[in-house]
């Protein structure tokens, strides 16, 4: 079947005001997993173009509070919810929080960042898994005891590396390909919940 952008989870995601059809996978994640609740705080890594905080911040609600972060400029407004344009490697995220009035530790941190393809797919895949690490170290910073953490990565041989990584760190690991995501697609979703730290 020939690759089709404007497929059925597009033009659902445009019939409910979402930025993008991506906004499906975090809600069949939450739907399985029950990672978002009200009042909940979350930490939102490559969030544009915006869909997956504006699922968030429905689920936390007006007592919770999303900060989205990404290269790409987000242009949504959502009452509990603050987006910043800038490069994840770059930023001293101590100094962001203070500005932008959000403390940590965060009850979600969830990554859907992607590497800028280039169409070779070992560079393209050892690209996704170090914004994964990247991902990860944030969440070990900045993630409460028993806070749950999602990564996007691009399925490689650093997959099973990865899932011992949060195997180590966090009580459980899921891991899905949500029913939305496209059939030549390479990415997997893994779903690491109650951070215990250092085991």
């Amino acid at each position: 079947m020939a690759y089709n952008p404007k497929d059925y989870y597009f033009h659902k995601a445009k019939a409910e005001n979402f930025a993008a059809r991506s906004v499906f996978k975090l809600q069949e994640i939450d739907r399985r997993l029950k990672v978002l609740r009200a009042g909940d705080k979350v930490l939102d890594l490559g969030a544009a173009p915006g869909s997956w905080s504006q699922y968030a911040s429905q689920k936390v609600g007006e007592k919770g509070r999303v900060l989205g972060i990404d290269i790409q400029p987000i242009k949504l407004t959502l009452p509990n919810a603050i987006f910043v344009t800038a490069d994840m490697r770059d930023l001293n995220l101590e100094e962001l929080f203070t500005e932008k009035g959000i403390s940590p530790p965060f009850d979600l941190v969830m990554s859907d960042m992607a590497p800028k393809t280039i169409g070779v797919k070992i560079t393209d895949q050892a690209r996704s898994f170090e914004l994964c690490e990247l991902a990860l170290q944030t969440a070990e910073r900045f993630l409460k005891p028993n806070g749950h953490f999602i990564c996007k990565l691009f399925h490689s041989d650093e997959f099973e590396q990865l899932r011992k990584m949060l195997a180590a760190k966090f009580k459980k690991v899921e891991i899905i390909r949500p029913k939305s995501t496209r059939k030549e697609s390479k990415e997997i979703f893994l779903i690491a919940l109650h951070y215990q730290g250092e085991k």
